[in-house]
């Protein structure tokens, strides 16, 4: 394998997820409905009529998943968190259960030897904010100022990485 490119030092292999496509737990631990959970749940909007809800079920498996990451030979694991199992409604009180599920995972990700990567918006917008208007008003952002807040003070000490907007591009105009 001579011909296999070299990259350069530091370089590192990694590998990222999206929580609403992995996680599946749609309806545990106090998780609040999202905006793909409403649009996967509208008839027609889907082929086949698939969700979510179940998915990789990497809530449930996340030992399991972080030991392929470690087989794999990943260096860096980017995964999303979900802003409704963290607030559910987009405001109000915060869920512990929800915090406490992303601390395994980075606890578990450390202690693989994979560094830890967050993306705090991955298209899975709290329902309720949406219902308010969403990205188009003001109270949106101010309470993903709260929720990222809450989301750093319990992992900022072990996530070096973070990624606010996942393709705020499309966020923004589609």
């Amino acid at each position: 394998m001579s011909d296999f490119p070299r990259f350069p030092p530091g370089f590192v292999f990694g590998a990222a997820t999206a929580s609403y496509q992995i996680e599946g737990a749609a309806y545990e631990d106090g998780r609040g409905p999202s905006i793909w959970d409403t649009y996967s749940h509208t008839p027609g909007l889907v082929a086949n009529g698939d969700t979510g809800d179940v998915a990789c079920d990497h809530y449930h498996r996340y030992p399991e998943d972080v030991a392929l990451l470690k087989d794999l030979g990943v260096g860096s694991y980017r995964f999303s968190i979900a802003w409704p199992r963290i607030v559910p409604d987009g405001t109000g009180p915060v869920n512990p259960k929800g915090l406490d599920f992303y601390s395994r995972l980075v606890d578990e990700l450390l202690a693989a030897g994979i560094e830890p990567a967050a993306t705090l918006y991955h298209w899975d917008l709290p329902q309720g904010l949406e219902d308010r208007g969403g990205w188009r008003v003001r109270e949106t952002a101010e309470r993903f100022a709260e929720y990222t807040a809450v989301v750093a003070a319990r992992l900022g000490d072990r996530v070096p990485r973070w990624i606010t907007l996942n393709e705020p591009w499309c966020s923004a105009f589609l």
